[in-house]
């Protein structure tokens, strides 16, 4: 029960249904969302215009403190756009073979969120501006002197990174996001 969890530690209390239930709770669309009004206006226009367009959402980098709504916005996102969102971690992208799994996979337009994005390890990093970049990742086969390369094109999306430290973000990384915004504390007068 929600009350157990709020007293105990342990996230393992709830049940399956509270989890949807609690999940059916949060916003879906653009509209229904409350606060953070700059980020929602520049979304909206943005949103729009890639319609129009029918390209990719560009890159957004969403950063603050913890429970203001950056995973909300991502799949609001996702649901304005009408497309698939994938989610991960920063930390769960141990090698660059992980990320490959998860871009490969992705259709057009489709959004890729990574939470804690300032936890991705380098080696994973540098494969992934290629992948914002050019919609193309490089793999290599083999190591050493018969080592080769092989191109693999990917379907254009949009990359959504959530993180609480955006100072610990590389300058290549935070350069290749075309939206970045901070989340701000919420006034006592939204509720």
């Amino acid at each position: 029960m929600a009350t157990e969890r709020i007293i105990s530690a342990r996230r393992d209390v709830g049940d399956p249904q509270e989890e949807r239930v609690n999940y059916s709770l949060r916003p879906g669309r653009l509209d229904e969302y409350v606060g953070q009004p700059a980020l929602i206006e520049k979304l909206r226009i943005t949103l729009e215009a890639v319609r129009q367009r029918g390209e990719p959402m560009e890159h957004i980098l969403l950063h603050g403190p913890p429970g203001l709504g950056k995973t909300t916005l991502a799949h609001i996102i996702a649901n304005e756009l009408d497309t698939h969102v994938t989610v991960t971690t920063g930390p769960a992208l141990t090698k660059a073979g992980d990320l490959v799994g998860i871009l490969t996979k992705l259709q057009p337009r489709d959004v890729l969120f990574i939470d804690e994005i300032h936890r991705l390890p380098v080696t994973v990093e540098e494969y992934i501006y290629s992948a914002m970049e050019d919609f193309r990742i490089e793999v290599p086969i083999d190591s050493g002197m018969h080592a080769k390369t092989i191109t693999l094109p990917l379907k254009p999306f949009c990359l959504i990174g959530a993180t609480t430290r955006a100072g610990l973000l590389s300058g290549p990384m935070r350069s290749r996001f075309g939206i970045t915004h901070n989340l701000e504390f919420y006034s006592e007068g939204i509720c």
